[in-house]
């Protein structure tokens, strides 16, 4: 992925090996707990739990990288981002959890553009799960689309914009210059730096872009920006 060979190889290293390590540290742990406490079924399934969770946070992981890693061009096509959005409002609201509310504004009548939909499903889903962990008190989380009009090397240019906006913690102006940086994260153990980065290959891989606006205390806002499809024929 060019983006991520324009980063520095060894802060890539560095964190995959800084997010490894730390579940592996968590699998040995809960394997030496098991071992010492085999005669006793409370702590040995409490100790089997926790390399459980370790291997899981493993394979996400894994999975992850080899989703961001991937090579081949994405399967676009034209796709209606509004049909897109009411299949996946279930699973959005299930990302979300409890206590957070997700409300869909989609404008009616969008042009096709061009989206690969199960990377869009997982873009959507990414920032739905930041926008959750930026409010552990509760909160809203809205989703909306629009047509626009937008410029490309100069030229006009029609654009399906998709917000997904929360009214959570926010983020100061240093933490939203490195936002786009992979293994960059603010979740600390918990996060691998990979979701937003992977929203923004996906943008650029459909010759569209993402943008983020965000204010400490009031909240974030992420704005997607696809491509129209032109079904006309050419000329």
């Amino acid at each position: 992925l060019a983006y991520v060979r324009q980063f520095n190889a060894r802060q890539l290293a560095a964190g995959v090996a800084h997010d490894f390590r730390n579940i592996l540290c968590v699998i040995t742990s809960g394997l030496n707990v098991a071992e010492r406490n085999f005669g006793d079924p409370a702590k040995l399934e409490s100790a089997l739990s926790a390399v459980r969770e370790g291997v899981a946070r493993g394979m996400k992981m894994t999975n992850r990288l080899l989703a961001f890693a991937k090579q081949q061009e994405l399967e676009t096509g034209p796709e209606d981002v509004n049909t897109l959005l009411a299949k996946l409002r279930v699973f959005l609201k299930y990302g979300a959890g409890p206590g957070i509310r997700v409300i869909l504004k989609l404008a009616p009548e969008l042009p096709k553009c061009l989206v690969d939909p199960p990377q869009f499903n997982a873009a959507i889903l990414n920032l739905v799960v930041n926008a959750r962990d930026a409010m552990p008190e509760g909160g809203v989380i809205r989703i909306s689309t629009e047509a626009i009009r937008g410029m490309n090397l100069g030229h006009p240019c029609e654009y399906v914009r998709v917000r997904v906006s929360d009214d959570g913690s926010g983020m100061p102006p240093d933490v939203i210059k490195r936002i786009f940086d992979p293994y960059f994260t603010t979740k600390g153990d918990s996060g691998t730096g990979l979701g937003v980065p992977q929203v923004q290959a996906l943008m650029r891989q459909v010759d569209g872009y993402v943008t983020v606006d965000s204010i400490v205390g009031r909240g974030t806002s992420f704005e997607l920006f696809f491509p129209v499809h032109d079904e006309r024929p050419a000329v």
